[in-house]
Parts: C-alpha cells; sequence; structure tokens
C-alpha cells in the first residue's frame, strides 16, 4: 500500500510541472473513473454505482468535494512547490484530523494514546521543516521558492530583550506557501474519510441483500470520483483555463504520468488499503500506509541524486511513529 501511494505521489509530482494542478486532477479522476467503471461492470454489472439512496450519493458527494476537490487541489500544489516527499510527511497529519472529525461530527472518542500520537508527529513534522537559523537574532520565516518574504527582525529587535532570549532560534525551510497547502491536503483528506464513513453507513442500509452490497467501498469511490470530477471542471470553466487543460491532454507524458498515478492511487491504492483493512485490524493498516513519508526518501536519494538530512530522516520517522501510537 505504501509503495503505492509512493507511486502516485511521484507519478501526480512529475505530470503537475509539466500541466498545472487542475489539469492533473481532472484527468486523474476520468482515469480513475473508468478503470472503476470497468471493476464494478465485472462485479455488479454496472459501470456505475447501484443500490445507493439519496442520501448516500449526498453525503458521499460531499465528501468528495471535501477530499478530492479541496484537498487534493491543495496537496496537489504542494507537490510543485515543497515536493512530494515533504506533501507526504504533512499528509501524516490526515489521522489526527479524521480523530477530531470524527469526535466532533459522529462522537467518536479519542483514547489518551491518540493524543500522545498527535504530539509525537507533529514533533516529528516540526522537525524536518524546521530549521537552526545560521545568526542568532535574525530569521526568514519563508524560504525557497515562496513569494512571499516575511521580515521577522530589525535593528530595534537585534538587542537583547528578554522576548528575544525566549524567541526560538529556529525558521521554516519551506515555502510557507507549500505548508499551508500540505497542510490543507491532510485536512481535505481527515474530513473526507469522516464523511465516507458517514455516506457508507446508509450505503450499506440501502443496499443490504443485493450483490452491491459486497463492493460498496469501491462504488462508494465512484461517487466521490464522480463530484470531484465536476468539481475540477467547473473550476476549469470558471477560472478560464479550459487552454491550458486542452492543451495539458496533448501532453504525451504528462498522460503516462496521470495515468500510472491514478493507478497506483484511486484504483490499486484503495483496492489495497480495503484489502489490508480486511485481512489486519485498522490500526495495523493505516500506520503501514502511513509509512509512505519514509519510503518516498528511497526514489528521492536514489534516482533525483537528493540529499537528505538525519533531521529530516529522524522527522518522517517520528511523525510516522506518531501515527503508530495513535492507533494503539
Amino acid at each position: 500500500m505504501a509503495f503505492s501511494w509512493m507511486f502516485t505521489a511521484l507519478f501526480f509530482e512529475f505530470a503537475g510541472r509539466r500541466v498545472g494542478s487542475l489539469t492533473v486532477n481532472l484527468l486523474r479522476l476520468l482515469f480513475a473513473f473508468f478503470l472503476l467503471g470497468a471493476l464494478l461492470y465485472f462485479t455488479t454489472g454496472s459501470m456505475l454505482p447501484v443500490a445507493a439512496d439519496g442520501k448516500t450519493w449526498f453525503w458521499m458527494s460531499l465528501s468528495g468535494m471535501v477530499g478530492f476537490v479541496f484537498g487534493d487541489m491543495c496537496l496537489f500544489y504542494s507537490y510543485i512547490i515543497i515536493t512530494a516527499r515533504f506533501s507526504q510527511l504533512l499528509m501524516t497529519l490526515a489521522p489526527p484530523f479524521a480523530a477530531l472529525f470524527g469526535w466532533m461530527l459522529l462522537g467518536e472518542k479519542m483514547s489518551p494514546m491518540g493524543y500522545l500520537g498527535m504530539t509525537v508527529t507533529l514533533t516529528g513534522i516540526a522537525i524536518s521543516i524546521l530549521k537552526r537559523n545560521a545568526k542568532p537574532g535574525t530569521s526568514t520565516l519563508v524560504a525557497g521558492t515562496s513569494n512571499l518574504t516575511v521580515v521577522t527582525s530589525c535593528d530595534k529587535e537585534k538587542k537583547p530583550n528578554l522576548l528575544n532570549k525566549l524567541k526560538p532560534n529556529v525558521s521554516l525551510h519551506l515555502p510557507l506557501k507549500g505548508v499551508l497547502l500540505g497542510i490543507g491536503g491532510a485536512l481535505g483528506q481527515g474530513l473526507g474519510i469522516v464523511l465516507s464513513k458517514h455516506g457508507m453507513n446508509f450505503y450499506e442500509q440501502s443496499a443490504a441483500g443485493t450483490e452491491a452490497a459486497q463492493y460498496i467501498p469501491f462504488a462508494a469511490t465512484q461517487i466521490r470520483i464522480i463530484t470531484g470530477a465536476i468539481g475540477f471542471a467547473l473550476i476549469i470553466l470558471l477560472t478560464g483555463r479550459s487552454k491550458v487543460f486542452r492543451e495539458g491532454i496533448k501532453d504525451k507524458k504528462a498522460n503516462l504520468a496521470i495515468l500510472g498515478g491514478a493507478f497506483f492511487g484511486p484504483f490499486l491504492g484503495v483496492s489495497l488499503s480495503l484489502m489490508a483493512v480486511q485481512h489486519t485490524n485498522t490500526a495495523i493498516a493505516s500506520t503501514i500506509m502511513a509509512t509512505t513519508p519514509i519510503i518516498i526518501l528511497i526514489p528521492y536519494v536514489l534516482f533525483y541524486k537528493k540529499k537528505v538530512t538525519w533531521v529530516e530522516f529522524a522527522g518522517a520517522i517520528l511523525s510516522v511513529g506518531g501515527v503508530a501510537l495513535f492507533f494503539m
């Protein structure tokens, strides 16, 4: 599962740099729609979800708008700005967000170990994306390719005072815009999961006793995909990016990458996740899926020749460890 999501992130990062985030999002949902449609056709006799009532369509559609449109749009933009490895690291915030919204919307409770896991995850992320300033008293909040620069010190502030002594000598070594987008992706995924769970409860009731009941997760995912595709199509039309989308369709390399990402992500990734949940408990399955931030470091070192510091590696392990604690 984790390898599947790793390939998904790398494929979409490559395609996003060539044709843009919106084009990648719409095309990958269209590809995933036909892949899931083929699976449903051979199992239920219909390419579209069957035995789903109005409540199911409402909640799964809402989940698609939150998870696929808002969450994935933020995530894919963050791929372009801070690369897939840091974006996937920030996605370890999705389980804590899911627990928070599960408590707010479904009345689910979080154990003390869950709070500990959330703290460890946040600590791991902080270690990976923050760095110590080279010179005490000066710091730049935003670095890298961000177009937002914040001045955090002036001559008067350089004078020793209690506030400067208490202020941590660290700064964000990634573009703030990319970090916020990555957090937005985790927020969308976490809330989307909760909404999906609520919608699937209605689906189980409406599909009870039918053959479609065995394939509810796949059919529910396709409802989310339909809503997501409509959402991105409207965004492209309303923002006047139809020309950019048409040009993106002509990019063969980008389309192959998007097809690969759609296969490993919405299609294969979801399938393996469901199989893992069926054959083991949710805690183990979720922990395995959360190892993507560690596994994704391998291609960055071997193929992209990127330098990964031991601090970044330790932060990735710590954040994944926090997710493991979260489900104990």
